[in-house]
């Protein structure tokens, strides 16, 4: 059992960049940046002890005897196996882009008018899924922890149930949870439940999340709540659209406990206080500055997508615009909306409809001295993107919806112990139960939107100051070193449990 592991992160993504060099061979090369999802994951994994991961890979030909299952990486996080498992295009297509984007994506983020059912195709959902557990099953030793991530691997805990009834199973969501109303538009509704009940441990960034999941579940199954407790008093008082007083502890299935996890992930607060202090991030701010003039920058980060709340955020600078004449000239928003994957008709339809509002905004207040509207659609590296964040006046950062959204939390830290800004935060971004001090807007009125928006360009220096300063302290509650720490005590306790259940 020696080759077994004591952790098992299964996860879509590989733990690594493939890099093909000029003689057409490919280099497998660690993360540049420490920052994102691949090393947060990787960082607990070396705190487990021997490590695998599994992930997909394309292939052209499953079958091919020289693609190579299984490889072993050594990096700076230590050595671990990684099983790869050989997809089509056409699988990766029909799994993750069609059933997980189009389907499950919509219904996560409250959009059911997206949502599209027709091309699903299950049974090649449910076939990726059964090779993800299988390999987890064949890589983890008795007694380890097999980690599963995402809505696009939600059958994997159920399968890895059938193959190893003794395994210790942990999910992780990374987006919202919908309630029972919205969750069960999908068909499949009851498979999916039934096979995140077969976990030991379900987690959530939020309250909320957590107990959507334990109603979808009520809803669905006899499963119940055996215990919940009050919120943790550090995430944000009633009141706000995404706030819970009670959570949930404890479930109760066919005779197995399953512990509900309520564990936000944080922005990685030492790496970027390392780059905030980098001379050449000094000098970008200064140019950043020199152009944006005497104007206040407005700083918007997102991904091109229709939870994200891009369109909303440029009509809103449309309105200040209209209504503020005086503000012509002193005032220009800075939007950086990278783009998702441009084959997706929903994506392309926002990015054209982004572009078409800046053309439009730029075309009708714009003149030859100043421009309102900066439009980046290009991914920046971290380094220039935290000098935006230290350059910038206000961020507004304002989605639909959003799982938890670290772009909020990033650019406090990247202002620094002294730093001076005003952070506009959507109630409906999971973060916002978790940061004190920012502007709290609902991004559904125009009401609230405009007054957010002013009220964050007149704040004072002295409010502005208090703000960051409990933003900063919110923060450094919900980092990611936090975050590691819970997950490995976590895991630890969950080895230590016969059977792999938490009374």
């Amino acid at each position: 059992m020696s080759d077994k592991s004591d952790l098992v992160v299964v996860y879509h993504r590989q733990p690594y960049e493939e890099v093909e060099l000029e003689d057409g061979t490919v280099e497998l090369r660690e993360n540049k940046s420490p920052n994102g999802i691949v090393p947060t994951l990787k960082g607990v994994m070396g705190r487990m002890g021997k490590g695998a991961w599994v992930a997909w890979k394309h292939a052209e030909d499953p079958a091919n005897p020289d693609f190579e299952r299984v490889i072993e990486i050594d990096d700076s996080y230590g050595k671990y196996k990684v099983s790869r498992l050989p997809l089509t295009p056409e699988q990766v297509k029909s799994f993750y882009h069609v059933t997980s984007k189009e389907a499950f994506w919509p219904i996560l983020h409250g959009f059911k008018e997206r949502y599209n059912y027709d091309p699903v195709d299950w049974p090649t959902f449910r076939e990726v899924n059964l090779a993800f557990a299988e390999a987890a099953a064949n890589e983890v030793s008795d007694n380890g922890v097999v980690w599963v991530h995402d809505y696009n691997l939600w059958l994997v805990p159920g399968f890895l149930r059938q193959i190893k009834p003794e395994a210790k199973i942990a999910f992780f969501h990374h987006t919202p949870f919908p309630s029972a109303d919205m969750f069960n538009v999908l068909p499949w509704r009851e498979e999916i439940i039934r096979s995140l009940l077969a976990c030991d441990s379900v987690g959530f960034h939020i309250p909320r999340y957590a107990q959507n999941f334990a109603s979808v579940a009520h809803s669905l199954t006899r499963a119940r709540t055996v215990s919940d407790e009050f919120t943790d008093e550090s995430m944000t008082p009633r009141g706000t659209a995404l706030s819970e007083r009670f959570t949930p502890v404890t479930m109760e299935h066919r005779g197995r406990r399953i512990r509900i996890e309520v564990n936000p992930v944080g922005a990685n607060s030492d790496y970027l206080a390392e780059i905030a202090d980098q001379p050449e991030v000094d000098e970008k701010v200064a140019a950043i500055r020199e152009w944006v003039g005497d104007c206040q920058m407005v700083l918007s980060v997102s991904r091109t997508d229709y939870t994200k709340g891009n369109v909303e955020q440029l009509e809103t600078f449309e309105r200040l615009l209209a209504r503020r004449p005086e503000l012509h000239g002193k005032v220009r928003l800075m939007m950086v909306s990278v783009g998702a994957n441009r084959a997706m008709t929903a994506y392309e339809e926002v990015q054209q409809k982004i572009e078409e509002l800046t053309g439009r905004i730029n075309g009708t207040y714009g003149s030859f001295e100043w421009q309102p509207i900066s439009l980046l659609s290009s991914a920046l590296p971290l380094a220039e993107l935290v000098a935006y964040y230290r350059a910038a006046d206000v961020a507004s950062i304002t989605p639909l919806a959003d799982g938890l959204n670290l772009v909020a939390a990033e650019y406090v830290m990247a202002k620094g112990d002294n730093g001076i800004g005003a952070l506009i935060l959507s109630e409906f971004a999971g973060c916002a139960v978790l940061l004190n001090g920012a502007i709290p807007v609902n991004p559904f009125s125009h009401a609230s939107m405009d007054k957010a928006l002013d009220q964050a360009l007149a704040m004072g220096e002295e409010e502005k100051l208090s703000r960051m300063a409990a933003l900063r302290q919110s923060t450094r509650r919900w980092n990611i070193t936090a975050w590691r720490d819970h997950t490995t005590r976590h895991f630890k306790e969950l080895r230590a449990t016969p059977e792999g259940t938490i009374t």
